[in-house]
């Protein structure tokens, strides 16, 4: 089992930056693939952005250049700097973990909002 933590969202202005944290805990030597999806009202869950152990980050083509994720291995934790942000950045972000096993891990979510 891993266990997952998310902190970091909040109300932000457009053109704002905010960084979500997730620590994830229990059997986390089994992660492959740590990252973020999003969830608008009205609106399927979506891919952010992912890290995977190898090193390889994928990210939505919405994101790109503006978010920017990042893995530490020492903490097992995942990070998530979304700088330049926009009304349409609106979201539930959940905190994605995917074992070796393979299974995958969801958090609680966190929201996100950019208003002025």
């Amino acid at each position: 089992q891993v266990q997952l933590v998310e902190s970091g969202g909040g109300l932000v202005q457009p053109g704002g930056s905010l960084r979500l944290s997730c620590a994830a805990s229990g059997r986390t030597f089994s992660i492959y693939v740590m990252g973020w999806y999003r969830q608008a009202p009205g609106k399927q869950r979506e891919l952010v952005a992912q890290t995977a152990s190898d090193g390889n980050t994928n990210y939505a083509d919405s994101v790109k250049g503006r978010f920017t994720i990042s893995r530490d291995g020492a903490k097992d934790t995942v990070y998530l700097q979304m700088n330049s942000l926009k009304p349409e950045d609106t979201a539930v972000y959940y905190c994605q973990v995917v074992t070796y096993g393979p299974q995958t891990y969801w958090g609680q979510g966190t929201q996100v909002t950019v208003s002025s």
